[in-house]
């Protein structure tokens, strides 16, 4: 169910952690735990549009199944080296124990 506009519930926090990737039915988004904090983003790598849900999280960082580039979870920055724009990041929020996620997309300040 929707809360306001542009925001959609997604998952159960308590789901998120024992996942750390969650793909967002009906939408071509992530939710990712990592390091205890939750991070949304895009679901198609932006290199080479692989499936990002595939992937692995180390250190902060979003390692492509497809190359050996990976995206800063903090800003969506791309392995240095790499022809790509950053990977999309969207807003989250945390009301009791339900994830939202603010469906406009952003790019972060570096």
């Amino acid at each position: 169910m929707d809360d306001e506009a542009g925001w959609i519930a997604v998952c159960d926090l308590d789901r998120l952690k024992l996942e750390a990737i969650v793909r967002i039915a009906g939408h071509d988004l992530l939710v990712i735990w990592n390091e205890g904090h939750v991070v949304a983003c895009e679901r198609a790598c932006p290199h080479e549009q692989a499936d990002l849900a595939l992937g692995r999280v180390t250190a902060g960082r979003l390692h492509c199944p497809r190359h050996a580039a990976s995206f800063d979870l903090r800003d969506g920055a791309i392995t240095a080296g790499w022809p790509s724009p950053p990977l999309r990041l969207y807003p989250v929020r945390i009301t009791g124990e339900r994830i939202w996620i603010e469906m406009q997309e952003r790019q972060p300040a570096r």
